[in-house]
Order: C-alpha cells, then structure tokens, then sequence
C-alpha cells in the first residue's frame, strides 16, 4: 500500500507541475490501484521482491569480444572501441560507466531490443541486428543531457584488442 500511495503522490505532484488539477487522492487510488500495481508486477518493484540483476539479451551472447570498429552508416564517424562486455554497446551514447536500468523489450536469438535510463543524463533505445558474430548492426535513439540522439551503426570485429 505504501508503493501505491507513493506512486498516486508522484502522480499528483506531475499533474500539478503541469497545470493539471487532480481529484482527491482517495479517488486517484482507485482509479488508478490497477495499473499501479500491474506496472509494479510487471517491473518487479513488489514487497519482498528480489532486486532485479541487469537483464541481457539472448544476441549478445553471440558477440565475440575483442576490438570492434563502429561506423555510423551514412559516411558518419568511425571509431574503434575494445569490447570485453558486449553490453557496453547497448548504451554507447550514455557511456558503459552511466548508472543505468535497462528493461528489454525483444528478446531473440539474433536480435533484440533494450530501453535504459540513466538517472540525471537521459534515456535511449537501442536494438541489436547480429549478422555474424564479427557484424551486427545496432540502431540506437534517445536524449542524452537534454539533446536528442538518434544514430544507425555497422559494427565489425577486427581482432583482439591492442
């Protein structure tokens, strides 16, 4: 009941930044005690729930590490990265240190899709394509800072890392 009121409080306070004027509290409760806690059920924020690891996706355990070359499609910039965790390519553009939660939204053994936030930086949207394990092609969206992002990668391993 208290992540419930909590989340009618949060609600209510939005609204009211917005402009938005709200009914009491007790009949946003119940109109909205269902989604609330279908989205809690779902995110697996719920008494006595475990705290939910990383979720990764089923592509990426065919990513061979090493040094990898990414090149936005479209003649845009080229960069070399080493590679030892794939799952730093899920959020190339909130960097692997940004303290992030990720929710997977397509889960395949070729593809895959990752919404993240990063507290304070922004959000973004990347999907994962795996043509071999040396290529895959990774379409990333979202704000970073306040200023949207939106970019088509070519991935593909070149060797070991230097």
């Amino acid at each position: 009941m208290a992540i419930l009121n909590a989340g009618v409080g949060l609600l209510q306070r939005r609204l009211a930044e917005m402009g938005i004027e709200t009914m009491s509290g007790m009949k946003v409760r119940r109109m909205l005690r269902p989604a609330i806690v279908g989205a809690l059920a779902i995110t697996g924020v719920a008494a006595g729930a475990a705290p939910a690891q990383a979720p990764s996706l089923r592509a990426l355990a065919q990513v061979e590490p090493g040094q990898w070359q990414l090149r936005e499609t479209g003649g845009g910039v080229s960069r070399s990265v080493c590679v030892s965790d794939p799952r730093v390519l899920l959020q190339l553009r909130h960097g692997g240190g940004a303290q992030c939660s990720r929710f997977v939204i397509d889960n395949q053994p070729s593809q895959g899709t990752v919404h993240y936030t990063c507290a304070g930086t922004g959000h973004g949207r990347t999907t994962i394509q795996i043509e071999t394990p040396r290529l895959m092609n990774i379409k990333t969206q979202g704000v970073v800072d306040g200023l949207p992002f939106e970019a088509a990668i070519e991935a593909r391993r070149l060797g070991e890392c230097s």
